[in-house]
Formats: structure tokens, sequence, C-alpha cells
């Protein structure tokens, strides 16, 4: 189905990127929507932990995160900004003893979770792997029905309010709780959570080392529900970065790595072109100034096919990636079908995501 056919109206694609007040009427459509649960793809929580219930009024500490070093730890946690409380939950590896390790915030999508998304990005087995944090902040059904990032909104484009500052004062909660390494925390995320990736990346570009966003749009592309639709059905909408760019002396780009399926027919892969040309912009480069290199990588048994293209700056170091894969539609590219809106035919999206952040550490001494 199309989502933006006029007679679809009750596609959660469509409504999933408007705000309470609009989804109130039709959120009863989507109380039995089934919800994908932690699996086996998932790293399990430790029998301590299972024992434990976690409430809504749990304080926002975990107390002594090192006494259960040597054992991976999948943890329920709830925090406070300002009148809103919000879950997420933490995945710790084993080899975390209480020294300094890189962190990545993932966003989840519409109708996700952090365990479905946990689940079908993977992204817990790699962080296993690799030696880092991942943290899942949850968007709450209060905010909105469809439990969609309201990335549109003007509010949540900014550093001083709305959902990108409470998702940087997690990040800083949770930084501060296990010693993360400050110079390497990192943003990600799906659709909706993608765009509100990209938000944070460019409203806290002293926070995140470096930013990763899946099937998203461009910062500033819409600043309400009509043209939010529209952007996510043509992917034409204009970029319009903060004033504060513009004036005075420029931030720091956080340099992005962009995935999305030339299949989408949820947010028009146009949008993918937008994000790395804005990415451009806030380098300060342009079309005749940004070199790249590309490659073609063909179907093989069963597996899409995909072009990877490298961005890099005057120096020749990298600024940024950008894969299309071919034949993909709106869905986590190699993700695990036991989570939602996954295609375990594309290249593994988590592992090319880890891979990038691991090329970039914030340089500078300003803490946060």
């Amino acid at each position: 189905m199309n989502p933006f056919h006029p007679l679809a109206w009750a596609h959660d694609s469509f409504w999933s990127m408007f705000p309470r007040e609009i989804v109130g009427l039709t959120a009863q459509f989507f109380d039995n929507a089934e919800t994908a649960v932690a699996s086996p793809a998932t790293p399990l929580p430790s029998e301590s932990e299972t024992k434990k219930k976690y409430s809504e009024d749990e304080p926002p500490h975990i107390d002594n995160p090192i006494a259960h070093a040597g054992a991976h730890r999948w943890l329920s946690k709830s925090f406070e900004h300002g009148n809103e409380r919000y879950r997420f939950k933490v995945y710790v590896p084993t080899a975390y003893e209480g020294q300094p390790l890189p962190m990545i915030v993932m966003l989840h999508g519409a109708q996700q979770d952090p365990d479905d998304f946990a689940s079908g990005t993977e992204m817990n087995i790699v962080a296993e792997e690799k030696g880092f944090i991942v943290v899942y902040p949850e968007q709450s059904a209060s905010s909105n029905p469809l439990r969609c990032w309201n990335w549109f909104m003007p509010a949540n484009q900014t550093r001083e309010s709305g959902e990108a500052a409470a998702v940087a004062a997690l990040t800083r909660e949770v930084a501060a709780t296990y010693n993360v390494d400050r110079a390497r925390v990192y943003i990600a995320g799906m659709s909706a959570g993608g765009a509100l990736a990209v938000n944070l990346a460019v409203t806290h570009p002293e926070l995140y080392a470096a930013a990763a966003i899946h099937s998203g749009l461009a910062f500033g592309v819409a600043n309400e529900q009509m043209t939010a639709l529209c952007a996510m059905n043509d992917g034409k909408g204009k970029v319009r970065l903060p004033d504060t760019l513009s004036d005075g002396p420029k931030p720091r780009a956080v340099p992005l790595i962009v995935f999305h399926g030339d299949a989408d027919d949820t947010v028009h892969p146009r949008n993918s072109e937008q994000i790395a040309t804005m990415s451009q912009l806030l380098h300060g480069m342009s079309d005749d100034t940004v070199t790249s290199s590309s490659i073609y990588v063909a179907d093989e048994a069963g597996r899409h096919a995909y072009t990877r293209k490298v961005f890099h700056d005057r120096d020749g170091e990298s600024i940024g990636e950008q894969w299309i894969v071919h034949g993909l539609g709106h869905a986590w590219s190699g993700g695990h079908p036991d989570g939602t809106h996954t295609d375990m035919r594309g290249p593994a999206a988590s592992r090319a995501i880890a891979r990038f952040f691991g090329q970039f550490v914030r340089v500078g001494s300003q803490q946060y």
C-alpha cells in the first residue's frame, strides 16, 4: 500500500509523523498492533536483573555500575527532563569494568520500542563484540500514540527545548553514570528517529562525535504536519539550518553516515541526497570543493546490491558516507527479522555504522 495515497488515510506510516492531537481519533486502530519483544538476537539480562522490577518511579541513577563487571547487562531505566519522564534501556557489554567506553544513542522509529529496535538492528551484538555502550531512549505514547519522535516540530529542532534537548540531557546523564569516553559519543536513528538524530547532530555538535541516519530526513525540511508529509512523500523539502550556523564562528560539523533504500515508499530516497548535501553545507563545502569515491556492489545470493559513496574534505579526510541499498524498502538494512522494519538481505548497517563511528573522536577540551 502506498501510504501517501489519498485513500490510505489509516496507514501507520502516514500518521506516524503527526502529534497526538491529530492522531487521537485514529489511535484506536493501532491499539492491537503486534509489538516485537526481545529475542535471542538481543543479549539477555542476567538473572539478578530479571528479578529486579523497574518502575516509573525509579531514580535515573544506576547504582554502582561497576559492581557487575564481567557480565553484560540489559537494563530498563527512566529519566526526567522538564515535565516529561522518558523510559530508556541501556546495554552494557561484558568488557565494561569501569573504564571509559564509547557510547551510541539509538533512536527508534514509529511503532517501535527499545527492545524491538535492539532486536532488529542487533546493535547490542555489535556492542558486545566491539566494546561499547548502547542507549535506547523510548518515545512515549503520550507524546505520540504511535511512539514516533516529533522531529518536524520547531520546538524539537533547537538546543533549548523539546525532544532533542531531552535526548541530549539523557546522553549526558548516562555518559556520567558510566564514565563514558566523552570524545566518543555517537547518535543514530531510523526513520523518525533518524530525523531526530539529524536534529541532535545539528544542534548539539559538541556532544556527538558522529551520527548515523537510516531512512531519515534532513534538518529543517518541515516545521509542521503537512510539510513533514510532503517532505516524506517527495523528498523536496527545503533544508533550513539554524540562524546560529550562519552568524559568527561556525561550530564543528558532525560527520554523517546515511543509509537509505531506493525502494522506500515511506520516506522518499531523495531525502538521503538532501542529508548528504546538508552535511556538505555544515562542513563549509560545496559540490565544487568536496571530493568523493563511489563503489557499486552487485546483488548476489539473494542479497541487495548497493552503492556506497565516501565524501572527503579538502585534506582528503573522510567527512561522511552515503549508502543507497537497491531494492530496500523502509527497513533497517541487514537487520534481524525478530525486529520490525528490517530486511536481512541488505548490507549490515549496524556494523557499517560502528566501523564509521570508530574513525571519529571529538576533538577539543569543551566538556558538556
